[in-house]
């Protein structure tokens, strides 16, 4: 009888334990993440920042551009590489670690192609806004930025394989420092090119495709040197090219997910350039829903940080 009343006493003591740990896991991942994922939106929004400053056209087709570029371009993107989330996580929990490198690597080759097509749309992106009723002079303005930004689709795509492949052995701490450090690199990259310079709205563009390219550099030459990462290298061809059909297979409908939920907040800012004073109107959305995007990327790393802590 007293064994019974002990063992029941003991039950809420070993849930509590081991929902501490649980918890404990999760922050350990987490935490980290939310500093990774704000650190890199944070790129972009100091140099909406900078624009702001060079007046209230620029800042209108600033705004627009970000928010075209992120519906046809970023969202696509980062849907398809959060396939990376399933596939290295499945073969990291199976041991099967060369697969990390392979699916990444795959992921990589496949991205790469996806940004061409984006690439054009994007020269044309004035001729698309106008088409759908937009301010020709905004429309004019934020061709400028995204022409500058294409430079950037192609480390953007890279940086967030990257990050899920570190994600799925849990080595969240490289990047950490490594978006941070960069962060704190393109707050004066981007302020000498845009004022000092005279590049203005380009300047602003370019900084964010800079600073995007600093951070797969530093973050490769860790993947290049590093011990941890030593038995995730992939290191035969032909597992490569089997895994991108496997990646795309996960990766379409992955991307669909990510773009319905991106397109809700982006397609107001499209639809505010119909309003009677377009460039007052999209300026003020866009502050709004650049502070609002912030704070998305808090629940969405402790939810990566789920997903991965009970693999």
């Amino acid at each position: 009888m007293a064994d019974g009343l002990s063992s029941a006493a003991e039950m809420p003591r070993r849930w509590e334990i081991v929902l501490a740990e649980e918890v404990k896991r999760s922050c350990y991942i987490a935490l980290p993440m939310v500093v990774v994922m704000v650190s890199q939106y944070l790129l972009r929004a100091a140099s909406i920042s900078m624009v702001g400053h060079l007046g209230e056209l620029e800042l209108a087709g600033t705004a627009v551009a970000i928010s075209f570029t992120n519906v046809t371009g970023f969202s696509i993107l980062f849907g398809m590489a959060s396939a990376l989330e399933t596939l290295c996580g499945q073969a990291y929990g199976a041991q099967k670690y060369h697969m990390l490198g392979a699916y990444t690597y795959g992921a990589m080759f496949s991205l790469i192609l996806v940004c061409l097509p984006i690439s054009i749309l994007w020269i044309y992106i004035d001729k698309l806004l106008i088409l759908i009723g937009q301010d020709p002079l905004i429309s004019a303005e934020a061709r400028k930025f995204s022409v500058w930004l294409i430079p950037t689709l192609f480390p953007y795509a890279i940086l967030q394989l990257m990050t899920r492949y570190l994600l799925s052995q849990s080595l969240v701490f490289p990047m950490l420092w490594s978006s941070v450090a960069v962060l704190l690199i393109h707050v004066p990259v981007c302020w000498a090119l845009v004022f000092k310079l005279g590049f203005r709205t380009p300047g602003a563009a370019l900084a964010i495709g800079i600073s995007y390219t600093l951070n797969v550099v530093i973050l490769g030459v860790y993947l290049y040197r590093s011990k941890a990462c030593k038995r995730t290298r992939a290191t035969c061809l032909g597992d490569v090219f089997s895994s991108i059909k496997e990646f795309l297979r996960f990766a379409v409908p992955s991307a669909v997910m990510i773009c319905l939920e991106w397109w809700s907040y982006e397609i107001v800012v499209l639809l505010s350039g119909h309003l009677p004073n377009a460039r007052l109107e999209t300026s003020v959305l866009s502050i709004c829903l650049t502070v609002d995007i912030l704070h998305y990327y808090i629940p969405y790393s402790f939810g990566v940080a789920a997903r991965f802590v009970t693999k």
